[in-house]
């Protein structure tokens, strides 16, 4: 059979591996992919982006799975496409979507169905919205109702710091927002306290089955510090989601909002990634979903992952999620990535990239921004490249994933030193899941 991924950067990469090792595939495309796509023996780009002109080549080439990786085909209602010529395709509805592409949405949606969440307000105007962040201080957390690649939420640690954010979101819009109907708004929302942790599932309407669990590194810098970034490196599995915070995530916020959306007429099918606020206590809060996987999260997940995802992504594509059972590597995955020059505000392109290893059992470098021109790769993006591997224990993953991002080169290249820090030394609660 012949597979199709939507998308280009690295989550797109790790799947696509990842699919073409099925013994049922035949062919797996990506569209547009990237360098390392392009590179793959078992891959082949396909330079298309257009939801109408997609659909029309898989009718063509008779694909018969699509999967969709980033979250601007969803909110352009690609998975709406497929359907209405009945080509089998793995994500949610441009409705269904909402839940990420719209944060108002999302918001108002968790408060309706009682999923634990941060107290928020939504304002278009910005007089009012400084007023509401007097009213509660900092630090507060300033988000874009829009898509804005990972980077439209600004955690500021001073009242000034959320002014300069609602001033930019609601008019300068220098973070690049996709501002959704009715024109630029801001969730505000209240400072949660605790470990961030990132709980992907999937699901196919009705049923759902949880992925391994996995914690990502949004700021720039090591020991968290410097601007939150579209994600610097993660790790599989996250010490931090014991299995009684993972019980208490499917039970108060996974379930519910899968339910809740078949309540509201708007089934959820696709990747649902919560990004959860575990206290210290282990409640769980729901900080954002994204209805797709994460990235740089899927990297280590996949390098995981040991079922055939073929054989689950027909099953949840046809609504028997509940027929499947997923088998893990228990060893730990690490990615760390490696980022351009000037990221993330403004990464510098065309940087030439030397010293990629070949792919090893336990090592594997997903690209994310880069283009092959000619018999040279070079950068093309923000985050260029995910150096991820497989060991025995955190700290061993890591070791092995630097060690191979030390032998790559190009101009610029930033990366942080201490991607799993949170988990080296976790305690009995850091066997793996």
């Amino acid at each position: 059979m012949k597979v199709l991924v939507i998308g280009g950067g690295g989550r797109e990469h790790a799947l696509a591996w990842k699919l073409a090792q099925s013994p049922r595939v035949q062919q797996v495309y990506v569209a547009p992919g990237n360098g390392g796509t392009a590179l793959a023996a078992n891959l082949v780009n396909v330079p298309v982006t257009d939801p109408v002109a997609l659909r029309e080549w898989a009718q063509k080439e008779k694909i018969a799975l699509t999967v969709v990786g980033p979250e601007q085909p969803l909110a352009a209602g690609v998975v709406d496409e497929f359907r209405a010529h009945d080509l089998r395709i793995f994500g949610p509805t441009r409705a269904a979507a909402q839940l990420e592409s719209s944060k108002a949405f999302s918001k108002d949606f968790m408060k309706r169905h009682g999923i634990p969440t941060a107290a928020y307000e939504t304002f278009t105007d910005p007089v009012a919205a400084r007023a509401y962040v007097e009213k509660l201080g900092a630090p507060i957390v300033v988000k874009a109702d829009g898509l804005a690649a990972g980077k439209g939420v600004v955690v500021a640690a001073t009242k000034e710091e959320a002014f300069t954010a609602i001033d930019d979101m609601l008019g300068g819009n220098t973070l690049g927002v996709s501002h959704n109907e009715g024109g630029a708004r801001v969730v505000i929302e209240e400072f949660l306290q605790g470990e961030e942790a990132s709980f992907i599932v999937m699901a196919d309407g009705k049923n759902v089955l949880a992925l391994a669990t996995s914690q990502d590194h949004k700021r720039l810098k090591d020991g968290d510090e410097g601007p939150n970034t579209g994600g610097m490196g993660a790790y599989s599995p996250a010490p931090v989601v014991t299995p009684q915070v993972h019980a208490r995530a499917m039970r108060e916020i996974i379930l519910p909002t899968v339910r809740g959306m078949d309540k509201d007429g708007i089934p959820f099918t696709g990747f649902l990634y919560a990004g959860l606020m575990i206290d210290s206590d282990g409640h769980p809060k729901t900080l954002e979903f994204n209805c797709r996987m994460g990235d740089p999260e899927t990297q280590p997940i996949m390098m995981r992952l040991k079922s055939d995802l073929v054989e689950v992504m027909l099953a949840a594509a046809s609504g028997e999620l509940d027929q499947v059972e997923l088998q893990w590597d228990r060893r730990t995955a690490l990615g760390v990535v490696m980022a351009a020059a000037g990221y993330p505000l403004a990464p510098r392109k065309g940087d030439r990239i030397t010293g990629l290893p070949k792919p090893a059992d336990d090592a594997v470098v997903f690209h994310a921004g880069t283009v092959l021109e000619g018999d040279e790769l070079r950068t093309s993006g923000g985050r260029v490249l995910c150096v991820t591997a497989l060991a025995d224990s955190v700290k061993q993953a890591q070791v092995r994933a630097y060690d191979v991002a030390r032998g790559i080169h190009f101009d610029g290249a930033q990366y942080r030193r201490d991607i799993g820090f949170r988990a080296i030394g976790a305690g009995p609660g850091g066997a793996p899941r």
